[in-house]
């Protein structure tokens, strides 16, 4: 029986509770243990170098880490490769320190997909107000990125505003507020995950005003706001879905079985065409299956 350590980068955001059990899901179905380490304060570089440590004090067979910076964890990061423990890393990674493999989807092309889908449904002109994660994660800039290239493309739609709400509920509220504050017509929201997306129809819902609203992550709150109406669509980086193929690789690592140096999910849109398929919550939707997921270039 093998045993796992799986770092991930807070508590509070939703999609990480589903990384934690979908991780969890497959290692009891391959018969192996996984232990959880989650920084107290969200996204914490000095936290989770900690618990990297503690980790590493453990000496477990695999590691399985999204880290919650791209260059500021490297030092202890290397500590997990030089006690020769196979590492995965998952949502996020080091940019210095190669892995075993890395899990993730397209930050860029998931961005793209769910910015032209919005727009795709909205008519004449349009503000729109981006609402940007946190600086430290790699995920941020792609998905702003993609944000700005897919409006670029539309000469009757205007940013009046972009904000930082560090994927966080309550920092994207507090932010979205200031914005309602200044701009009386919104007509829609790009946020770069669903957990923001929440804060912002808190803001909204305060100000007594509607806007078209997407999001990223397809968690099952989001799902639940799709069917409702108080979302249009979310991107499926699916953090459930990611964790199961990383911990799924790391058990194989371990057998001596072939992984990809890169694993990527491909986008998928989710709204109220197919939002039933999704509509379950973490512990309920099905864990993907390894030779149907994977391809071998």
């Amino acid at each position: 029986m093998y045993r796992l350590s799986c770092i991930t980068k807070n508590k509070t955001n939703p999609a990480y509770e589903g990384a934690r059990i979908g991780a969890s899901r497959v290692a009891r179905q391959m018969g192996c243990e996984i232990s959880h380490y989650v920084p107290l304060v969200p996204d914490s570089i000095d936290e989770q170098a900690s618990l990297i440590e503690k980790a590493l004090e453990t000496k477990p067979d695999g590691i399985l880490l999204s880290p919650v910076h791209p260059t500021a964890l490297d030092g202890i990061i290397k500590k997990i490769t030089q006690a020769d423990i196979p590492l995965v890393f998952f949502v996020s990674r080091s940019e210095a320190v190669i892995a075993k493999t890395f899990v993730t989807s397209d930050n860029y092309k998931l961005a793209v997909a769910i910015a032209s889908y919005l727009l795709d449904n909205l008519t004449g002109n349009t503000n729109i107000v981006i609402v940007n994660g946190s600086p430290n994660s790699a995920t941020s800039k792609p998905r702003t990125s993609g944000f700005l290239d897919a409006i670029a493309s539309r000469p009757n739609t205007r940013v009046v505003a972009e904000c930082c709400g560090n994927y966080q509920r309550k920092d994207a509220k507090i932010a979205m507020r200031e914005i309602l504050l200044n701009h009386a017509n919104i007509d829609a929201i790009l946020a770069a995950n669903d957990y923001m997306a929440f804060g912002v129809l808190d803001a909204l819902k305060e100000f007594n005003q509607k806007a078209s609203l997407v999001g990223i992550n397809a968690m099952p709150e989001a799902i639940a706001a799709i069917r409702t109406g108080k979302m249009e669509a979310s991107a499926a980086f699916d953090a459930m879905k990611i964790a199961c193929i990383a911990t799924a690789a790391a058990i194989r690592i371990l057998k001596g079985l072939p992984v990809p140096s890169v694993i990527e999910l491909p986008v998928e849109i989710v709204d109220k065409s197919n939002c039933h398929i999704w509509d379950k919550e973490y512990d309920e939707r099905p864990i993907p299956d390894w030779s149907a997921t994977i391809t071998y270039g």
